[in-house]
């Protein structure tokens, strides 16, 4: 099991980064690989990803959900893969946005991957690939504000 962390400071108030990182669909527009997310409900969602010619799909919960604060999740099926992104108020136009993720790489091309630093590259561009999409729209496409308690013992 990788651990990765890499941060981005967005130039928009915590509320927007937070919001528009809520907006699972609007993914494949900044992340690398990832062609469809969809939202099958408040805790849910289906991934179809493409990488190195392989194509793959699996299922995700969302395990903890605190607006402006949190989103943390864990795979259900597919790579084994959780993690949690955090937003934290810089300034009034100013968000840091932290992706801390453990990834098990999966056969031989994804342990490839791990070992050479391509998956911290990637998880790195795609948060700056975020940056550079909520920066030039200014604002999010969309909310959900709904909060997910982290499950129980």
């Amino acid at each position: 099991m990788s651990t990765i962390t890499k941060a981005v400071d967005v130039n928009v108030p915590v509320s927007t980064a937070y919001n528009q990182w809520t907006q699972f669909e609007s993914f494949p527009e900044f992340m690398e690989g990832v062609e469809e997310v969809r939202q099958l409900d408040a805790t849910h969602t289906h991934w179809v990803t493409k990488i190195g010619g392989s194509t793959r799909e699996f299922d995700a919960t969302i395990t903890e959900q605190h607006p402006d604060e949190r989103v943390a999740w864990t795979s259900d099926s597919g790579p084994n893969h959780g993690g949690v992104i955090t937003f934290h108020r810089i300034g009034d136009n100013v968000t840091r946005v932290t992706a801390q993720m453990d990834i098990d790489p999966e056969g031989f091309a994804e342990n490839v991957a791990d070992k050479t630093g391509m998956i911290d590259q990637r998880v790195n561009g795609d948060l700056q690939r975020f940056k550079k999409f909520i920066e030039e729209r200014g604002r999010e496409t969309g909310a959900w504000r709904g909060d997910v308690q982290r499950p129980g013992p």
